[in-house]
C-alpha cells in the first residue's frame, strides 16, 4: 500500500477513491450481470438512448431517419448509431467517470422516462469480453462539432483525442471492441447476430447486422424486421388471434390453449399472456419475458404476475417499469405492484368471458388447470362465484362438478382426507349419502363455501357417527347369537384400539367397513407414547394433553355370506383369526398406509387360515 504524500495531500484534505477497474469488472461479471452476453444488450441500449435524445433535438424527423448498425466479423464487434453523440466535455464527464450517466444530466432530466438505462455503468460490461473499448463520437448538438475519440483500457487508463469532423461525417457514435481470445463464444458473428435478435427483436428503431461476408443474410440484414405482433394491424380478429398464438408458440415453444391480450395504457404496457395447454405443479412459477421500451430485460421475471397465475406465460413490453441496476430484473416499487394487480384483473376477466361465452374453452382450461383455479377461488370471491359450480371434484357419484352434485344431494358431506373418502365411498353411495372427497388441496375449503353459491345446499364434515347412523342395526336375536364371536373379535383387535359392531348395509359384497380417522389415529399414537413415557418429563407433558382417545370401528356386514358364517364360529382361535383377517382386508380396502403391526397381522391371519383349511382337508 502506498502512503499519500503529505506535502501534496495535507492532513484533513479531501481525497478521492482509487478504483481498481479490473476488480470492478470482475465484480460486475460475478455479481451484477448473469452472463458476459449482456455486453451487447448494453451497447444496443446506449445506442437506443442516444437515438431517443437525437429525436428530442429533431422531433419532426421521420421515425426511420436514424438507426443502429451492428457489425461483427470475428475480429471486431462494432455498434454504430445516428444518435445525439458526445462532445469532448461529455467524453471526459461521462466515459471517464464510473457511474456517471449522460442520461442524468440536468438538461434532459425531465426526459429520464424516455431512456432505458438509468445507472451509467453499462459501458463497463464491454470489459467482460474485450480489454479495450474504442469510442468515436460526434455531437449533433453543435452543427460544426468535431469528432472525439476515446480509448478505454481494462487497466483503468484511457486517452481522448479531438479529430476533424471528417473522421465521422455524420453525428452519432461508434463503439468498437477487439474481443479477447477467451471471449469468442460471445463475439462470433453468428452469436452476435443471435444476441442482437434476442435482446432487440422488439426495438422501435431499425437495427441492421453485417458480418462482413457480403452474403444476403449478413449485409444489412434487419435484426427487428417487424414490430411487435400486438401493435400490428390485421384484416380480421381471427387472423389477429392466430398471429398472437403463433408468436407465443415461437417464443415459448408450446401452442397456447388461448392468448390473452394485455394492454395497460397508464404504464405503456402491451403484450400477451399465453395459457399453458397442460397442468403445472402448484406453486411452480414460470418466468415471463419482459421488455422495457422494446429491449429485452428478462426471460424469468416472476414478479410481473401474482403467484396464483402459474397457468400462463407472458411476454410484455412496458414503458414505465424500472429495471434494477443490472437491467436483468424489475425493481419492486408501487408501479410494479399496480401493474401486477392490473394484469391479475385481465386474467380474471378472461376467465369470466370464457365462463360466460365459451364453455368449450372453459372446459379445456379447467381440465388442465382446475387446481390453479381452485387456488385462486379460495382467495377470490369473484372467481369463486363464477367457477365453483364448474370445478370438478371426486364424489360418491363419480367425478363431477359441484353444480351437478348439488342437484341430487341437498346435504353434502365432505371428508377431511383422501383415505377417509376411500373408506366410506362405496358404503355411503349405497346408503344414498352425498360425499365429496375433501382430502385434495383446496377441495374441503371450497366445498364448505358451496352454500354461498347455492343457499339451498347444506355442507357438513363427515364423521364416523354420521355414517354409522345410516347403517341398519341387526335384530336382537342375531345380535345375541353373534355376541360370543363379537367379544372374541374385540379382544383380538384391542391392540389396535378397535371396537367391533354388527350392522347391515349395502353393498352386500363388502364384508366389513373400517371407520377410522387420521385424527383418531394420531390421538391414539400420542396416548400410547404417553403411556410409554409414564413418569418422565415427556410423560407429564403428554399426559397433560391426553384425552379419551377415539377408537376405530370395524363394522361387520350381516348381509355378507362370509360374515354370516364367521359369526357362527365357536372355536376361539379360529374366531380370533377370522376377525383379524376381516380387519386386515378392511384396512387394505381403505388404501391408507398400513402400520407394521397391521401388515404383520394380515400375513399371520392369512397363514393361520390357510393352515386351518389344510388341517380340515386332511
Amino acid at each position: 500500500m502506498t502512503l499519500p504524500d503529505t506535502a501534496t495531500n495535507p492532513a484533513g484534505a479531501d481525497r478521492t477513491f482509487q478504483v481498481d477497474l479490473r476488480g470492478l469488472v470482475d465484480l460486475l461479471s460475478h455479481h451484477l450481470y448473469s452472463s458476459p452476453r449482456v455486453y451487447l444488450r448494453e451497447l444496443l441500449q446506449n445506442a437506443v438512448d442516444a437515438l431517443t435524445a437525437r429525436h428530442g433535438l429533431a422531433p419532426d424527423a421521420p421515425a426511420d431517419a436514424f438507426g443502429i448498425r451492428l457489425y461483427a466479423d470475428g475480429l471486431v464487434v462494432r455498434v454504430e448509431d445516428d444518435g445525439v453523440g458526445l462532445t469532448e466535455a461529455d467524453v471526459h464527464t461521462f466515459l471517464a467517470t464510473i457511474g456517471r450517466s449522460s442520461k442524468r444530466a440536468e438538461r434532459i432530466a425531465e426526459q429520464r422516462a424516455d431512456f432505458i438505462g438509468q445507472f451509467g455503468i453499462g459501458l463497463l460490461s464491454c470489459f467482460l469480453v474485450a480489454d479495450e473499448i474504442h469510442v468515436l463520437s460526434r455531437s449533433a448538438r453543435t452543427p460544426d462539432a468535431p469528432a472525439v475519440e476515446w480509448r478505454g483500457r481494462g487497466d483503468g487508463s484511457y486517452t481522448v483525442r479531438v479529430l476533424p469532423a471528417s473522421a465521422r461525417p455524420r453525428p452519432g457514435t461508434t463503439v468498437t471492441l477487439t474481443p479477447r481470445a477467451d471471449a469468442g463464444e460471445w463475439t462470433r458473428p453468428v452469436r452476435v447476430h443471435a444476441l442482437a435478435r434476442h435482446f432487440g427483436s422488439l426495438l422501435r428503431h431499425l437495427v441492421t447486422f453485417d458480418d462482413g461476408t457480403g452474403g444476403p443474410g449478413g449485409t444489412g440484414a434487419s435484426v427487428n424486421p417487424e414490430p411487435a405482433p400486438w401493435v400490428r394491424t390485421y384484416p380480421t380478429p381471427g387472423s389477429r388471434s392466430r398471429a398472437l398464438a403463433a408468436y407465443g408458440e415461437e417464443v415459448f415453444g408450446f401452442t397456447p390453449l388461448d392468448t390473452i391480450e394485455l394492454d395497460l395504457p397508464a404504464v405503456g404496457l402491451k403484450g400477451i399472456a399465453c395459457v399453458l395447454p397442460e397442468a403445472v405443479p402448484v406453486g411452480r412459477r414460470h418466468g415471463h419475458r419482459v421488455h422495457v421500451k422494446g429491449m429485452l430485460l428478462s426471460e424469468q421475471a416472476e414478479e410481473i404476475l401474482p403467484e396464483w397465475a402459474f397457468f400462463v406465460r407472458c411476454v410484455v413490453d412496458a414503458e414505465s417499469l424500472r429495471p434494477t441496476a443490472s437491467r436483468e430484473s424489475l425493481y419492486e416499487d408501487d408501479t410494479l405492484a399496480a401493474v401486477r394487480d392490473a394484469l391479475a384483473e385481465r386474467l380474471r376477466a378472461w376467465i369470466a368471458r370464457a365462463a360466460a361465452s365459451d364453455p368449450e374453452l372453459l372446459g379445456r382450461f379447467l381440465q388442465a388447470h382446475h387446481l390453479a383455479v381452485k387456488s385462486l377461488a379460495v382467495h377470490d370471491d369473484e372467481i369463486l362465484r363464477m367457477l365453483l359450480p364448474w370445478l370438478p371434484f371426486e364424489t360418491t357419484d363419480g367425478h363431477c362438478t359441484l353444480d351437478e352434485f348439488a342437484r341430487t344431494h341437498r346435504t353434502v358431506l365432505v371428508t377431511s382426507s383422501v383415505e377417509e373418502f376411500r373408506q366410506v365411498a362405496a358404503i355411503a353411495s349405497a346408503a344414498g349419502l352425498g360425499v365429496v372427497n375433501g382430502g385434495y388441496t383446496y377441495d374441503r375449503e371450497l366445498v364448505h363455501r358451496l352454500p354461498e353459491i347455492r343457499p339451498e345446499v347444506t355442507v357438513a364434515d363427515l364423521d364416523p357417527a354420521t355414517l354409522t347412523a345410516h347403517l341398519d342395526p341387526v335384530d336382537r336375536e342375531t345380535e345375541l347369537a353373534a355376541a360370543a364371536y363379537l367379544a372374541l373379535a374385540r379382544d383380538a383387535l384391542a391392540v389396535f384400539d378397535c371396537d367391533v359392531a354388527l350392522r347391515t348395509f349395502q353393498p352386500a359384497s363388502a364384508p366389513a367397513l373400517l371407520v377410522d380417522s387420521r385424527e383418531a389415529r394420531h390421538e391414539r399414537t400420542r396416548s400410547q407414547l404417553a403411556r410409554e413415557q409414564e413418569g418422565g418429563l415427556w410423560g407429564d407433558i403428554l399426559g397433560a394433553l391426553r384425552q379419551e382417545a377415539p377408537r376405530a370401528q370395524l363394522i361387520l356386514n350381516q348381509l355378507n355370506p362370509l360374515v354370516r358364517t364367521a359369526v357362527t364360529i365357536d372355536e376361539p382361535e379360529l374366531a380370533r383369526t377370522s376377525a383379524e383377517a376381516l380387519y386386515g382386508q378392511a384396512a387394505m380396502l381403505s388404501r391408507r398406509p398400513l402400520r407394521p403391526a397391521e401388515s404383520s397381522l394380515i400375513n399371520r391371519s392369512f397363514l393361520d387360515l390357510l393352515a386351518h383349511a389344510l388341517r380340515k382337508d386332511s
